[in-house]
């Protein structure tokens, strides 16, 4: 199994705002929420939990707002650990939605096979890129600053367990950097049979009385 350093990712952003959640103003997200992933390989459907990790949450939920995450790679598979994605097609959406990290959240879950987490490259580095669990990685829990799962993939195991992980390979894998210039003209030109999510979109939401 990779180590846990090898989920660490480059940070998506210019500046932290002294770790204030942006957001662009947008209101907290519902107590829970589905979200239907169309991608390559079929559905899946992930239901999400603000108690999980309610900073995170807020953060998906305002980027699948702005439909962030239409068209983007699973960039970085590997075979029974993580499939990583969470890089937009377009490279300006970074800058427009996702420029500011967010602060930590407590691990409420545990990063059992199925479940979301926010990938991270240290503290405070939290911005748009996640991985879906492709095992029970308890491993993730701990640690300096422990990966946070916000849901769980309740259908689509299938479709997960199939995700292309042909490129993953350290020496000549995707480059997040050119991925982040770049967007999907970098990866379609370079690694074109990368799977994808074609759209992720909200189907129903449960909020407390009162809000």
């Amino acid at each position: 199994m990779r180590s846990i350093g090898t989920i660490l990712v480059i940070a998506l952003a210019a500046g932290c705002n002294n770790g204030a959640v942006q957001n662009g103003g947008a209101p907290a997200a519902p107590d829970s929420f589905t979200v239907a992933l169309a991608t390559s390989k079929g559905m899946m459907e992930l239901m999400v939990h603000r108690d999980w990790a309610p900073v995170g949450v807020d953060r998906f939920y305002y980027l699948l707002q702005n439909d962030f995450y239409d068209q983007a790679r699973f960039f970085r598979v590997v075979p029974h650990f993580v499939a990583q994605f969470g890089m937009p097609a377009d490279p300006s959406f970074t800058q427009r939605y996702a420029k500011d990290p967010i602060p930590d959240d407590r691990p409420r879950h545990s990063n059992l096979r199925g479940t979301v987490s926010f990938a991270h490259a240290g503290p405070g580095t939290r911005g748009s890129q996640m991985f879906i669990n492709l095992k029970d990685n308890l491993k993730l829990d701990s640690g300096m600053v422990p990966f946070a799962p916000i849901g769980e993939i309740r259908s689509g195991g299938s479709a997960i367990d199939s995700l292309n992980g042909e490129y993953n390979n350290p020496a000549g894998g995707p480059d997040q950097g050119m991925i982040g210039a770049l967007g999907n003209s970098y990866l379609n030109s370079t690694f074109p049979r990368l799977d994808y999510i074609t759209t992720a979109r909200i189907t129903r939401e449960w909020k407390p009385a009162g809000r």
